[in-house]
């Protein structure tokens, strides 16, 4: 431990974009939907993701499968902030309208609760500013850490 974490604490912040910088390199999925991480800090995550005409369904609308992975992937960054490894250990979504085609979906994950092992984290998916689904995470803590 350095000095300064002595003095004032770990930076949060910095741990928080290394275990991001950490689970990006190891997430093709992700990066292979075409999702950008555009923020993160503890307990916190911004992520974002095109429709495509290969995300559509039978309906002319996103699949649902598209906007869960989406949250889920927002999710997973915000529980992993900390610097432990983490996974889903429950997960449930609520739609609220059809994502379409060309929307850019914006997930934001925020920790509500984080206690021993076990977080549970909201994520709201929206297009523009009308919130299209909520999704509820439940976490697990796996041992290990993201950073050194």
């Amino acid at each position: 431990m350095s000095e300064d974490e002595v003095e004032n604490g770990p930076d949060l912040d910095a741990i928080a974009r290394a275990s991001a910088d950490a689970m990006w390199a190891k997430d093709p999925a992700s990066a292979g939907l075409g999702m950008h991480l555009l923020d993160i800090g503890p307990g916190y995550a911004l992520m974002t993701m095109e429709i495509t005409a290969a995300m559509t369904n039978g309906h002319d609308t996103a699949h649902g499968g598209f906007i869960f992975s989406l949250a889920d992937s927002a999710f997973a960054f915000a529980c992993n902030s900390h610097g432990d490894r983490a996974v889903a250990q429950h997960c449930a979504i609520t739609f609220i309208r059809p994502g379409k085609l060309g929307d850019r979906l914006v997930a934001a994950a925020h920790e509500v609760s984080r206690t021993g092992r076990s977080g549970i984290y909201d994520v709201q998916v929206s297009v523009a500013d009308e919130v299209i689904a909520e999704f509820r995470g439940h976490s697990r803590t796996v041992g290990g850490s993201w950073v050194e």
